[in-house]
């Protein structure tokens, strides 16, 4: 089960969320911090899957973004590195190279073309 998908800047700002578990917004503002910290410092060369909280976090860095969902430790993160994958791929396609400003100036329309495709979002 997906728990949130977050999608982070290098520089640590926010630019979607999308919660599937319920967590208060304190609680939200906690995780983003401790998972913007804990991610945005890793090696490249690191796996790309955390362990954090019981839970897992797979994550991938697409030029300036990180694409990051949580799920169940007893779900597959190849599935979900392929679903943070084509969710970039379809995003390229509809904005032509996406880049950080189409989420930013477009968020109306990364919500509309969202995970739908694979029932994320």
């Amino acid at each position: 089960m997906i728990h949130f998908v977050l999608l982070i800047s290098r520089q640590g700002k926010v630019r979607l969320t999308k919660w599937y578990s319920p967590y208060s917004q304190k609680e939200r503002t906690k995780v983003i911090r401790e998972l913007s910290g804990l991610i945005l410092t890793r090696g490249p060369k690191l796996c790309n899957f955390v362990e954090w909280r019981g839970l897992r976090v797979v994550y991938k860095r697409y030029a300036s973004l990180y694409f990051c969902m949580c799920i169940d430790e007893d779900d597959n993160e190849l599935e979900i590195l392929e679903i943070i994958h084509h969710y970039v791929e379809v995003l390229d396609r509809y904005f032509g190279s996406v880049c950080e400003l189409d989420l930013i100036y477009n968020f109306h329309k990364v919500c509309t073309v969202s995970l739908r495709a694979h029932g994320v979002l």
